[in-house]
């Protein structure tokens, strides 16, 4: 894993631009979204950047079950809201969290990043480690899945909601594989919050339990850290 400090979401983002802007150069045809508040300063960034995304599908890593498009809560709505309605792509593509079947929906999902392989894949982390709705225990060869939310990550997004009994106990997420299978990765951690799932996803034993620890294994993995999510990091490792 390659690691940069960065001094704030901002800068973050800058770098990550600068990133994209030479995966571009090079040819990139498939970039894998993430929604959150990680990757906002990127999407504004790109939003008002020159960049040409015309010929570039997007692949979003999940979307919450029983919202519709336009429920402003919804990974629809936010990847609308904060990328797509500034710049055309090839196609965009997300998990159907509505569809009456959503094993077959999450297997339909499969075959679209079989048709478009993912050239770079943005990441966040869950205090619990988890990557896309991946929780822990979540088993490392496992493809686009339906998940049961845990609870801590119920809590955690209940600030997009007006109460906690509001946010879905279910989504529709990438696997872990279907992660992997991208060519690089970008993960952005800010805060203190994040520090120790940082610490165990670049430290720690490759283990279930801790799903972004997978990501020791991938060949071109660089994180994009704040000063305060890095800060338990071992001082060799920054």
């Amino acid at each position: 894993m390659k690691i940069a400090i960065v001094a704030n979401q901002a800068e973050g983002g800058r770098m990550a631009f600068s990133l994209i802007e030479k995966k571009l150069q090079e040819g990139l045809k498939t970039l894998g979204l993430a929604t959150g508040s990680s990757p906002l300063a990127l999407y504004d960034t790109l939003a008002h950047s020159e960049l040409d995304f015309s010929q570039v599908t997007t692949i979003n890593l999940d979307e919450y079950v029983g919202l519709s498009a336009d429920n402003p809560q919804s990974y629809h709505y936010f990847m609308q809201e904060h990328l797509f309605q500034y710049k055309t792509f090839a196609a965009n593509y997300l998990p159907d969290g509505q569809a009456q079947d959503l094993t077959r929906a999450a297997q339909a999902y499969d075959q679209v990043m079989t048709e478009h392989p993912i050239d770079l894949q943005l990441l966040g982390i869950g205090r619990n480690g988890h990557i896309g709705f991946n929780e822990p225990g979540t088993a490392f060869d496992s493809q686009t899945h339906l998940v049961d939310l845990t609870a801590s990550t119920i809590a955690a997004n209940s600030r997009f909601f007006t109460t906690e009994e509001e946010v879905p106990k279910q989504a529709i997420s990438m696997g872990i594989a279907s992660i992997m299978q991208a060519k690089s990765i970008i993960l952005f951690a800010y805060g203190p919050e994040k520090a120790q799932a940082i610490k165990q996803m670049v430290t720690g034993p490759v283990t279930e339990a801790m799903p972004a620890s997978i990501l020791q294994k991938h060949a071109d993995v660089q994180l994009i850290l704040d000063a305060s999510a890095a800060s338990a990091l071992p001082s060799e490792t920054r």
